[in-house]
């Protein structure tokens, strides 16, 4: 009997939608955090505004005066106009809306394709909460998190491509595009096709019949996202850019989230949880399938070696852990009949208000100026952080000559003054490279040879911390303080 139409159907939320929401808002909540504990949102910002501004792409530098002119290669570019266009209509609130959007969006993707593997609502949920948990360690208004969207979508993908064989192939190709020129991280998805690649190979190779279809969607799937990487500002300089950083041994060990996680600090213990319950399983016998084998052991190695890569790991591996809880879910009568209710309830449910309504009602906040953010400072750069009083100075007393300026600020230099900022380095290390960062170190620890490093860029003046020992250092050498507030002094020389 065919049930009468009712509106609720369309206006009550899923368990869905209240892990959107619920992501959604406790981003909103981190607020200015997303921004304060990294330099680098600011120059996003400022070189997405240029790129609007001129209608063209920059691969030459443009914005800092220690490398003009040189090649850059702009592997960033979709994001930072999507930030610098979210900036425009709304400020840093818009920055912050966009984070959260794109957080939301990843973990309630991770939700629906636990659901989708046959798994109960409440293991689903557990898991969601859980790999949320570990990934907010790299909750940062930076275009690596368009790679956490995309990495959920190209895994899931590709499963279902390999099992169901019901997704079109040329939505691979289309997202790694859009991934290539959004973050460098797009290699994270070859490694995972990778690991279907070598189940194909290693499964054709004991049986002697390796499947044919199968390993055609592969090819297909991996040259064509190749190829589409290839469709860049850059062309092939975009793989050597991105892998070239990672080769480089002194940058790398100089950036600190390519450093190994410190377990000491209590945001890794989820993380630290969720490898003892892999090793713990693994001890008791659980079946993997060799590609669930490979994503779990390469990932878990690439993030004890790196901690921007746990983020990576725990969405990866999402539904490998999800495997494993509906095993021990299965056996619990009390959670069966929970699921039973609970799919009653959602098989009713077909709309996407609440969500909508939440999106509409958080911008709506940040336009009329409530602030959400735990701090109720407001999603503005923290002047205990950054030289927010001393940029404001400088706007009303420009200095002459070129600047040196500490390297967590280079991007707020940028945000605040754009091209004009010429800055001496900022947090784009792939960029500057190895021997402009160690210039940049020699003269921050004032080692032999700082002198003429000043020389060699024609420093006039420098903008550091107060509390910085440089700063007594250029004193003592007849550099005279232009400025000095609680958070930055202005040097200049003589």
């Amino acid at each position: 009997m065919k049930q009468p139409f009712s509106p609720l159907v369309y206006l009550l939320p899923r368990l869905q939608d209240v892990v959107f929401l619920a992501i959604l808002l406790g981003a909103a909540r981190y607020g200015a955090r997303l921004f304060n504990l990294d330099g680098d949102t600011g120059r996003h910002i400022a070189i997405g505004d240029y790129m609007l501004q001129q209608g063209s792409i920059p691969t030459h530098d443009i914005f800092s005066h220690t490398m003009q002119g040189a090649l850059l290669v702009p592997h960033e570019w979709l994001a930072q106009i999507g930030f610098a266009l979210v900036h425009r209509l709304m400020g840093l609130d818009g920055v912050v809306l966009l984070t959260s959007l794109i957080l939301a969006a990843t973990f309630t993707l991770i939700y629906r394709e636990i659901l989708e593997r046959r798994s109960y609502r409440l293991v689903a949920l557990t898991v969601t909460l859980w790999v949320t948990a570990i990934s907010s360690i790299h909750w940062l208004a930076r275009p690596h998190i368009f790679t956490m969207l995309f990495l959920a979508l190209w895994s899931f993908w590709l499963e279902r491509a390999i099992t169901k064989r019901d997704l079109p192939l040329w939505q691979f190709p289309a997202l790694m595009w859009l991934w290539a020129n959004t973050h460098g991280a797009f290699i994270a998805g070859f490694v995972v096709w990778g690991a279907y690649l070598a189940e194909w190979m290693w499964d054709g190779w004991q049986t002697r019949q390796p499947n044919r279809q199968t390993g055609q969607i592969l090819l297909l799937i991996g040259f064509s996202a190749l190829a589409v990487t290839f469709a860049n500002p850059s062309g092939w300089l975009l793989w050597q850019t991105s892998l070239g950083y990672i080769g480089n041994q002194y940058l790398v060990d100089h950036t600190a989230e390519y450093l190994s996680p410190n377990f000491h600090l209590s945001p890794l213990r989820p993380f630290l949880l969720l490898l003892a319950l892999f090793l713990f399983a693994l001890s008791r016998g659980i079946r993997l399938e060799l590609r669930q084998s490979i994503l779990l052991a390469g990932w878990a190695a690439m993030s004890l070696y790196s901690v921007r890569n746990v983020p990576l790991f725990a969405i990866v591996t999402a539904p490998l852990l999800a495997q494993i809880l509906q095993t021990a879910a299965t056996k619990l009568p009390r959670l069966q009949r929970q699921e039973r209710n609970l799919a009653h309830i959602e098989n009713q449910l077909h709309g996407f208000f609440f969500p909508i309504l939440g999106i509409i009602l958080l911008a709506g906040a940040f336009s009329s100026g409530i602030r959400l953010d735990t701090a109720g400072k407001g999603n503005i750069y923290n002047p205990e952080i950054f030289p927010v009083q001393a940029v404001t100075w400088l706007e009303e007393n420009p200095q002459a000559g070129k600047v040196f300026n500490y390297f967590p600020w280079g991007g707020y230099l940028l945000y605040r003054h754009g091209v004009q900022a010429q800055v001496f380095i900022d947090g784009q290390t792939d960029f500057y490279g190895e021997a402009l960062t160690r210039e940049y170190e020699t003269v921050l620890l004032a080692k032999d040879g700082w002198q003429d490093v000043m020389e060699k860029y024609g420093v006039g003046w420098a903008i550091l911390p107060a509390d910085l020992s440089l700063a007594g250092t250029l004193a003592q050498n007849g550099w005279r303080e232009a400025y000095r507030d609680e958070t930055a002094v202005i040097l200049v020389r003589e």
